[in-house]
């Protein structure tokens, strides 16, 4: 996906919506969390409902990481849809995603670059909007 003409914008690392999901934690059960997340990640369907849930729930990690030129935004999505289903942590949905075949990587990337599109003309207009309101009025008489 492409970051044309998003200026890449950074936001501390305690304010990310991903933290409070384990999105980069630790689990004590990694065999279980593996086998849901292959389940989980092999279905298009449902994990794209969680990636579109992301990008409406979380707009501070989705503005740091979609406007960051040198992510992999898919897998940070994918990876974030995880955390948001079952606190997963993205080490283990990295680990999920060679168990699955050729035609669910196809899938789950559609799913991606569905969210991050909307996401994205979403923030754009966004910003339009709040470009247009911190302009400075121009009053003249009548």
């Amino acid at each position: 996906m492409s970051n044309q003409n998003l200026p890449q914008v950074w936001h501390p690392v305690d304010t990310w919506e991903e933290t409070e999901h384990n999105m980069w934690g630790k689990v004590e059960d990694r065999r279980a969390y593996l086998s849901q997340a292959v389940k989980f990640t092999g279905n298009h369907v449902m994990y794209g409902r969680y990636m579109r849930r992301v990008v409406e729930e979380w707009p501070i990690s989705c503005e740091n990481a979609f406007t960051d030129p040198h992510l992999n935004h898919r897998a940070w999505l994918g990876h974030a849809a995880c955390a948001l289903f079952f606190r997963c942590p993205e080490d283990i949905v990295r680990d999920a995603w060679r168990f699955l075949t050729d035609e669910q990587k196809l899938l789950a990337n559609k799913e991606a670059d569905r969210a991050i599109s909307a996401w994205r003309r979403a923030y754009i207009k966004d910003r339009e909007v709040h470009r247009d309101l911190d302009e400075p009025m121009l009053f003249r008489d009548p």
